[in-house]
């Protein structure tokens, strides 16, 4: 068996841990995270109350694994972004970076729903603070790993170039989303209704451009 391959038990605990966070994640937007008790969360996701807390310390970090999967196809965008470059790798790596962000901003096969949960969780976070350092955890633990992810696209960068970049893009993205969240006019985002509005892709690759602008004048 691989040992890179995660157990059967594992892979329970994991498929457990997201049936909780989408049943949160589902409880948060239609009616707020302080109206919202562990308890409903628990039964929503189909498991006790004690079996909730062995997973999650609290009601919101109920949620990081959904947001932990949208951060880990985005890197996956970026690396299928990286292996699809000719050999002659061109100075500039924001084409790249910018395809592989509006690749995993476009609306799925379920039509936008996990972008419609991520929205409807920021503007749940308004209110709760917690909720919004889940939010902010998530994010700086993906670009974390996203300046390694960003040493395949930048081979002879130093580490504070890679730093910079991954920095760049896990802004643009998080930006992208809070602004659409503040959005009034982001019809249909509550429901996932979002298969005709590109507008969170449109913002984050507008975000990167402006953002990663002083970058290019200093190439790797």
């Amino acid at each position: 068996m691989d040992a890179e391959q995660p157990s059967l038990r594992e892979r329970r605990r994991l498929s457990t841990r997201l049936e909780i966070a989408r049943a949160a994640a589902e409880l948060f937007t239609a009616q707020g995270a302080t109206a919202t008790t562990a308890e409903e969360i628990a039964t929503a996701g189909g498991v006790s109350l004690r079996t909730f807390y062995r997973h999650f310390r609290t009601k919101e970090e109920a949620v990081a694994p959904l947001l932990e999967v949208g951060a880990e196809q985005w890197q996956a965008a970026l690396r299928a972004g990286i292996a699809g470059m000719d050999a002659g790798r061109d100075a500039d790596p924001g084409p790249v970076i910018a395809r592989a962000i509006a690749a995993m901003l476009a609306p799925a096969d379920d039509g936008g729903e996990q972008l419609g949960w991520v929205r409807g969780l920021l503007v749940a976070s308004r209110t709760d603070p917690a909720l919004a350092e889940v939010w902010s955890s998530v994010n700086s633990r993906s670009e974390a790993v996203l300046k390694d992810v960003m040493a395949g696209l930048l081979p002879a960068a130093d580490p504070f170039t890679l730093r910079l970049y991954a920095a760049a893009a896990t802004a643009a993205i998080r930006l992208a989303f809070e602004s659409w969240a503040d959005d009034d006019a982001a019809t249909g985002a509550a429901d996932g209704a979002l298969a005709d509005d590109p507008g969170v892709a449109r913002l984050a690759v507008d975000a990167f451009a402006r953002l990663s602008q002083g970058l290019r004048k200093h190439p790797a």
